[in-house]
């Protein structure tokens, strides 16, 4: 009867660990609180603040001749200093402060570092709450209701989450009998201005956001403009705006007052057109200025690694728009992270100047011009499994659009002959198989349906 449990204290801290663990408190709704393990410190090299990103990033200085490996072996063993997750907005810490402004993870839970005597007080805290959670019969779903998703979509766009987000709330939305559309994080991102910018895209680090006021300063500074919604249950026993009362932004450079934003609209935006009818998602915070629109010709690669190769061997040029297809949830199968192939366009100098369309999905370490969780996805013959080499491409952020310059006429021409690629065959009655056959579409979540 191990299995039998009064209630859960969470124990999470890296990407898909924290969703899960929700998905499981909203499934199950017994008492349950969730404890992350924070943020690493911000590492150094050679006088320079790093972190991961910067780390995958020069692996292309290695590839152009710029570094030597035993240049980089050195900053592999400074940019991640200790224990914690990456030190940048990528997915786990995203999906921590998500977990914060959802309710389900107390006050500063997400962003005290890992390091500080601060966690482990938190850690015993943790010990009490659960206890009343308990004994109060405070459930998962009294907490995660469709306000607290709302207050998370407002607390992701004014930090320019990671585009997982779209993923991970949907999934855990649905574990709690609620329907979360991307339609949603739309309306959000136009409520909601874009406050916080921090690596990749930016300059400052996870232990930044934390001294500035962390997730209760930003909360409080949404709450002031009635974009957060005060009355939400949290696992504290007290309402968010009774955990967030009095917490005031300490540096204006992190956390922007909602009055002089770094961008009006919030960090995710989510675009259509012929090319992904039901939708693809770009983090339009981490996009440089001269990117927002884009027009080239395509780069079709059928799976990620004939694309990494292409990127850091010098074949894919300024103007370009890599299409990384057939990697969705079930052409993947599993819907692989394209980090590899977006820190190489970045770490080769190309960041300003090509942009990446995928049906996969990108590491919240991602920056620049990528757009991701492209729907129908390739293995369903969506659009992007027609798309040929020289296409011209379309990437226009501001009006939401993805355009593939192909008539319909001819695309029919493509759909009638279309086969599926043979690299993405399966053993019938294979564990994978069997998941390619249940996983529904990314904008769902990719949940097993």
């Amino acid at each position: 009867k191990a299995h039998a449990l009064d209630a859960m204290v969470l124990l999470t801290n890296c990407d898909k660990i924290t969703p899960g663990m929700l998905m499981a408190a909203a499934r199950l709704n017994i008492p349950a609180i969730m404890v992350s393990g924070g943020p690493m410190d911000t590492g150094c090299f050679r006088g320079r603040p790093a972190c991961y990103t910067d780390l995958m990033e020069m692996e292309a200085s290695v590839a152009k001749g710029l570094m030597s490996e035993q240049e980089l072996e050195a900053f592999a063993h400074t940019a991640d200093p200790g224990a914690g997750s990456c030190a940048m907005l990528g997915t786990a810490n995203t999906m921590n402060i998500m977990a914060e402004a959802l309710g389900m993870n107390p006050t500063d839970g997400a962003m005290i570092p890992s390091h500080f005597g601060a966690r482990v007080a938190l850690a015993r805290q943790a010990g009490h709450l659960i206890m009343d959670l308990f004994a109060r019969q405070i459930l998962p779903r009294d907490i995660m209701t469709m306000a607290a998703f709302e207050n998370a979509l407002a607390v992701d766009m004014a930090i320019g989450g990671s585009t997982n987000t779209t993923l991970h709330l949907p999934a855990i939305a649905r574990e709690a009998g609620l329907e979360l559309p991307w339609d949603k994080f739309t309306e959000a991102a136009e409520r909601t201005p874009h406050l916080v910018l921090l690596k990749p895209a930016g300059k400052h680090f996870a232990r930044d956001f934390y001294d500035a006021g962390g997730v209760p300063a930003l909360m409080n500074e949404l709450l002031k403009h009635e974009r957060v919604h005060p009355e939400c249950l949290t696992v504290t026993g007290r309402t968010m705006g009774e955990n967030i009362a009095g917490r005031e932004i300490a540096d204006s450079e992190v956390i922007h007052p909602f009055e002089s934003p770094l961008h009006q609209k919030g960090g995710l935006t989510i675009l259509h057109g012929n090319l992904a009818p039901d939708g693809a998602v770009v983090k339009s915070a981490a996009v440089a200025p001269e990117m927002m629109t884009h027009t080239g010709p395509a780069r079709v690669f059928d799976k990620e690694e004939p694309a990494l190769a292409a990127i850091l061997g010098g074949r894919v040029q300024a103007g370009d728009v890599v299409v990384i297809r057939y990697e969705g949830p079930k052409g993947g199968p599993g819907m692989r992270e394209m980090l590899m192939p977006t820190s190489a366009i970045i770490g080769m100098g190309l960041g300003k100047s090509v942009a990446l369309v995928t049906d996969g999905r990108f590491s919240g370490a991602t920056q620049g011009a990528c757009v991701g969780h492209v729907t129908p996805e390739a293995y369903l013959c969506g659009p992007l499994a027609l798309v040929q080499e020289g296409d011209l491409i379309t990437v226009d952020i501001p009006a939401g659009l993805v355009t593939l310059h192909v008539s319909d006429s001819v695309l029919a021409e493509r759909r009638a002959r279309w086969t599926l690629p043979e690299a993405t065959r399966l053993p019938a009655g294979s564990l994978l198989e069997r998941y390619r056959r249940n996983v529904g579409p990314a904008t769902r979540g990719a949940v097993l349906e």
